[in-house]
């Protein structure tokens, strides 16, 4: 819950994010509550800004894998950003 205040998504969301490999499992307390530390609320408030972009789930996927691997190059944030820009011309055109 306290995750959910932080970031602006809604636990059910958060529990998807996790089932789907986006955020990382949490550990539990003994208790069994997940423990969430300052790095999960900065991915997943990256995550829920980039979905506000309209950033499909694949498209989030590679830029946390290019911003974990400092060795990829950065023009690849550059050709995720430029085809997700090129998404929404199209829709923009069609409208």
């Amino acid at each position: 819950g306290q995750l959910a205040s932080q970031t602006g998504c809604k636990v059910p969301t958060i529990r998807y994010y996790e089932g789907i490999g986006l955020l990382g499992e949490a550990p539990r307390t003994d208790g069994g509550h997940r423990v969430y530390g300052n790095d999960e609320v900065h991915r997943l408030t990256f995550i829920r800004r980039s979905r506000d972009l309209g950033f499909s789930l694949d498209a989030i996927r590679s830029l946390l894998d290019l911003a974990q691997n400092r060795d990829r190059s950065c023009a690849e944030v550059d050709i995720i950003a430029s085809e997700h820009l090129e998404e929404i011309a199209d829709k923009l055109s069609h409208l």
